[in-house]
This record gives C-alpha cells, sequence and structure tokens, in this order.
C-alpha cells in the first residue's frame, strides 16, 4: 500500500519532469508501482559514455520522502555492476544522510555526477576508456536484445533503438564493402603490373574494362613502334635516294667527257 505523501510527491516529481525535461535523464514511474521508477541516462559528450544509453531502477520505500531509495544499473557500462544496489549518499545504503527535500531529478543528477567521475563505492567496479567506450557503442543494442524491462518501460525508445541499430548495421555492411572493393582493386591493380592478373576471377564489367584498356594500350604501343619503323624505313630509302643522284651525275659526267 502505498502512502498518500509518497504517492502524491512522486506524482508531482513525475509531472515537473514532463514538464521540464532534464538534459541527458529520462525518468518514469512504472505503470503497475509508482514506488519503482526506471529511468534512462544518456552518457554525455567528452566521456567515455557519450552517446551511450543505461537504463536503471530507483525503488523507492513507501516511507518516501522520509528515507531514499535503493538505486540499480541494469544496462552495462563498465562504471558499476548491474542489477546491483548501489551505495552512494543519496540511496538506501545512507537513510542517515538523506535529505527529505531532494527529489527523483536530485538523485538521479547526483547519480549522472558520480558515474562520470571517478570514485568508488560499494556497486562500482573499474575499467579502462576502451571498455566504456566499446559499452557505450553496444549499449542501444544491448537494450534491444537483452533488456525485456527496457522494451516494456520505454518502448519508444525501443523503436528509435532498432532503427538505430538497423542504421549502424547498414552502415558497417557499407563500409566493409568499399574496404574490401578498395583492398580487391589495388590487389588487381597490382596483379595488371606484375602481369598475372586472373580474368576469370573478376566481374564482367571489370574484365570488360581491362581488356579494353590493355587493347588500347597495345594499339598504342604498336602505333608508336609502327611509326619508328616508318621513319627508320624512310631514313635508309633517303640515303639510298641521295646515293642515286650521285651516281646518276657522275655518270653524266663520264658520258659528256667520252663524247
Amino acid at each position: 500500500m502505498v502512502s498518500t505523501p509518497a504517492q502524491k510527491k512522486l506524482t508531482k516529481e513525475y509531472r515537473s519532469i514532463q514538464a521540464s525535461p532534464p538534459q541527458y535523464i529520462v525518468a518514469k514511474p512504472s505503470d503497475a508501482n509508482i514506488l519503482e521508477w526506471h529511468y534512462v541516462i544518456t552518457g554525455p559528450p567528452k566521456t567515455p559514455y557519450e552517446d551511450g544509453q543505461y537504463h536503471g531502477i530507483l525503488r523507492f520505500p513507501k516511507e518516501y520522502p522520509f528515507l531514499p531509495p535503493s538505486i540499480i544499473m541494469i544496462t552495462p557500462l563498465g562504471r558499476f555492476q548491474c542489477n546491483t544496489r548501489l551505495c552512494l549518499l543519496i540511496s538506501d545504503y545512507h537513510p542517515d544522510t538523506w535529505n527529505p527535500t531532494w527529489s527523483v531529478l536530485t538523485i538521479l543528477v547526483g547519480l549522472l555526477s558520480f558515474m562520470t567521475g571517478d570514485e568508488t563505492t560499494m556497486g562500482s567496479i573499474t575499467t579502462s576508456d576502451y571498455t566504456k567506450i566499446q559499452l557505450a557503442q553496444a549499449s542501444k543494442a544491448w537494450n534491444c536484445s537483452e533488456n525485456v524491462r527496457f522494451r516494456q518501460q520505454f518502448p519508444e525508445l525501443y523503436q528509435q533503438n532498432l532503427l538505430y541499430v538497423k542504421q549502424k548495421k547498414l552502415d558497417e555492411d557499407t563500409a566493409a564493402a568499399v574496404k574490401a572493393a578498395a583492398v580487391a582493386a589495388k590487389s588487381v591493380k597490382s596483379d595488371a603490373n606484375s602481369g598475372t592478373i586472373n580474368l576469370d576471377e573478376l566481374d564482367l564489367e571489370d574484365r570488360i574494362r581491362i581488356l579494353l584498356e590493355n587493347e588500347i594500350k597495345g594499339r598504342d604501343n604498336g602505333g608508336i613502334n609502327n611509326r619508328e619503323q616508318n621513319d627508320g624505313l624512310l631514313k635508309l630509302v633517303q640515303r639510298f635516294s641521295m646515293l642515286g643522284v650521285f651516281v646518276a651525275v657522275v655518270a653524266a659526267f663520264a658520258n659528256y667527257f667520252r663524247s
């Protein structure tokens, strides 16, 4: 049974969040139980969590706002253990430091601040920035495929994630195809230069292109050779022609003097 103060305060806080959504944070109560809230934190820029999508749960006691909630992270991020209560000054581990004037937004802003810091506590883990970045890039796909509660509580985000994952897969496939084509082209060029190209391994378009290039190249080279041969022949003819003129002149002079 939810106490009237807890229900009133949580309802008011939800309206406030809807009216003025905070940056990097989405939060809403469960449809079945207002004491269970689900949140999604988007990793801020210039952090290892950038563009990551981290789903978690706040479980409020019926004595709220006089006692704090438990805080749990579900999506792997390399900072907290998953599905484990986190020991923070704003969580149920420290009811002695809890302030009843704090709100859902106060809790989640504090969690985001702690998440992007380096402090350790019960429920935190230590990983490299590389691991955090990899988990951030995989977080939306993970929430789609592995996180049933995320799909139930955030159906719109789930649909957006599906589109994101599909586009990302398409981009990766396209990049892989472009890379493979570049490698193949480089290989073909190398084989062509070495004279060992295997046309049977190429598709029709590439075979036609290479055959035409070789044909034109051969024709050009043949033309050059023919021109060189023709030039040499012309020079030889010219030499013989000059010799013939000289012989004809000598013969004319000889006949003159004989007569």
